[in-house]
């Protein structure tokens, strides 16, 4: 697995711990991100994630429901749920290629979810790609990811 993906990998658990257990504490979440990532440059990048996604929660879980019709968040899987904030987050307020927000995303489902789940996170984080971001090239290589 890619550094910035593992990276991605426990901020996604972070945000699921913080989704089931809203009263853990953010130093407890950072002390963890510390535990699992070794590298100081990831440990950073997988708290800009965590912290951004709970920065921008009832933004990114608006616009997550406004697409997922006939889902709740309550109705999806924790999972799921979690992956798409991360995705809809890194769509909406990074300069990460909307391909590679949303491969990681879909690789994290399939890692996380069910059979569906790959599939079901895709669709939703392709219709929320910025339409200014649309027609950028992806990168020639793939540090970001």
């Amino acid at each position: 697995m890619k550094k910035r993906s593992t990276a991605r990998k426990v901020a996604v658990q972070m945000l699921y711990l913080k989704d089931l257990n809203p009263d853990a504490h953010p130093d407890s979440i950072r002390a963890t991100i510390v535990e699992e990532l070794s590298e100081e440059e990831l440990q950073r990048f997988a708290w800009k994630l965590f912290s951004g996604v709970m920065e921008n929660r009832a933004e990114l879980d608006e616009k997550i429901v406004q697409i997922a019709q006939n889902w709740s968040l309550s109705r999806m899987a924790p999972t799921d749920r979690n992956v798409l904030r991360l995705g809809a987050f890194e769509l909406l307020h990074s300069d990460t290629h909307y391909r590679i927000v949303i491969d990681e995303a879909v690789e994290l489902a399939r890692l996380f979810g069910n059979k569906q789940s790959g599939q079901f996170v895709n669709g939703i984080l392709d219709k929320l790609i910025p339409f200014e971001k649309r027609d950028t090239a992806p990168p020639e290589t793939s540090e970001e990811e």
